[in-house]
């Protein structure tokens, strides 16, 4: 039986909605995680340690995507519930229009800066070239993998998470597939290994925008659009948290490659590759959850439905936590196998990763509460509380403590680098407490 969005939500209805875009979300990290595995196995140790180098920079460079994705499906999903449907069209098709043109730019932006960026941030010899080579391919495919991205939140709230889930699936075998084929047996290397990437992203574009240019089924269609700045306005608003959380996480990891080629060399960063792969795959639940559930609060807001509103925020918190504790042992079983997986071809950065997971697995039991919170901000359209808690967690927080637990653990006799693997954890912890302020102070503002 299809569940729409005005529908009460249980909590197998909830999890039922929502699964295809945590399947969705988690598939998509894993075979970003098959390009990891290809690279270092096959390509060798400098080029995997410039694919983790150069890849925040790209990221910066796509998060329009996301911003557009939340923000616009956000208020597309509030003019739903308002029963506007020719206006949430209007909406949806601009978006996509928008973003198109301005993926264009980003690319070229891009490709200007890829050297300048990458020597910047202290990249020389074989692995600046190695980073040059991997970001002008990857730079190319960024108007595919910015309306991929969006597609990915506009399908939810046109009720087909089920068909964004199989787009996804198509759009991952892609990569899989010619990563074997271009690295693996051809032996192209870094640029096969692009080739690749952008090939999946072209997928993940297609597929939904020829979908949505037919007449389909759906709640949304891809037609004409009147331009709305307002509304521009509101979706980039919107969205700014999911911006900010981009971004954020990418100059952090800038920050992170810097402080680890000061403590740890260059093994440091690609361990820290290895954990970002890994922490991929574990917060996408997190992230395909909250991105699952956003339509369905952004509806029930715009219905003015407040008792499904105190339903859902009550039944998201206990699926939040039972899904942290059992990440956190989860994460600590699978330490070995996934760095044996990516690096076990060295017994020193072995060791390294090993002991960079016991630190970090502990992030998971903090880390989904903060996600869901600012998505849940963001549905109830109230982009600058979302922003708010997006920057202070992505970027203040763990700014802060990269930094600083270094330094203290040095002072203290310890490893600095061991400061650095804990720095997320004390940064998640700290965004937990933030998240859980504004939902109590913003309780009785939208009655939840």
């Amino acid at each position: 039986m299809k569940i729409q969005l005005s529908d009460h939500f249980t909590y197998k209805k909830l999890l039922r909605f929502t699964l295809p875009s945590i399947g969705m979300m988690i598939f998509t990290s894993i075979y970003g995680v098959v390009d990891g595995f290809f690279v270092s196995n096959f390509v060798g140790e400098t080029a995997f340690t410039a694919v983790n180098f150069i890849m925040p920079f790209l990221m910066i460079l796509g998060a329009i995507g996301f911003m557009f994705g939340a923000g616009g499906s956000a208020l597309i999903a509030k003019t739903l519930g308002e029963g506007d449907h020719k206006r949430a069209n209007s909406l949806f098709s601009l978006f996509i229009y928008i973003s198109l043109a301005l993926g264009v730019i980003i690319a070229i932006l891009g490709i200007v800066l890829l050297r300048p960026i990458a020597s910047l941030l202290g990249a020389e010899g074989a692995m600046l070239e190695s980073c040059v080579d991997y970001g002008f391919i990857i730079s190319l495919g960024l108007p595919f993998f910015m309306i991929q991205m969006e597609f990915q939140s506009f399908m939810i709230t046109a009720e087909k998470p089920q068909l964004s889930l199989v787009f996804t699936v198509a759009a991952g075998v892609t990569n899989i597939v010619l990563d074997a084929l271009f690295v693996g047996l051809l032996g192209w290397g870094l640029e096969g290994a692009s080739f690749a990437t952008i090939s999946s992203q072209f997928v993940g574009f297609i597929c939904p925008l020829v979908y949505f240019a037919r007449r389909n089924s759906s709640l949304l269609r891809l037609g004409k659009a009147k331009m709305d700045f307002g509304a521009l306005v509101k979706a980039c608003t919107n969205g700014s948290s999911e911006l900010m959380t981009n971004i954020s996480m990418s100059l952090v990891g800038m920050l992170y490659n810097a402080q680890l080629l000061k403590y740890a060399g260059e093994q440091g960063v690609a361990a820290y590759g290895v954990l970002m792969y890994v922490n991929f795959i574990f917060i996408s639940a997190f992230i395909g959850y909250s991105i699952g559930c956003a339509p369905v609060i952004g509806y029930h807001y715009g219905a003015k439905n407040s008792t499904e509103l105190k339903g859902l925020l009550r039944k998201s918190m206990i699926i939040i936590l039972t899904a942290s504790v059992a990440m956190v042992g989860l994460a600590l079983a699978l330490s070995v196998p996934m760095a044996m997986l990516f690096v076990g071809y060295n017994p020193t950065l072995l060791a390294l990763t090993k002991r960079a997971f016991i630190f970090y697995s502990f992030s998971f039991l903090f880390s989904g509460f903060a996600i869901f919170g600012s998505s849940f901000f963001t549905a109830l359209n109230n982009g600058p509380v979302s922003a708010i808690i997006s920057f202070l967690r992505t970027l203040v927080f763990q700014t802060a403590a990269v930094v600083s637990l270094p330094l203290v653990f040095e002072a203290c006799g310890g490893i600095g680098s061991d400061g650095i693997w804990l720095s997320i954890v004390v940064a998640e912890a700290l965004a937990v407490i933030v998240t859980l302020i504004f939902i109590i102070a913003k309780r009785k503002k939208y009655n939840y």
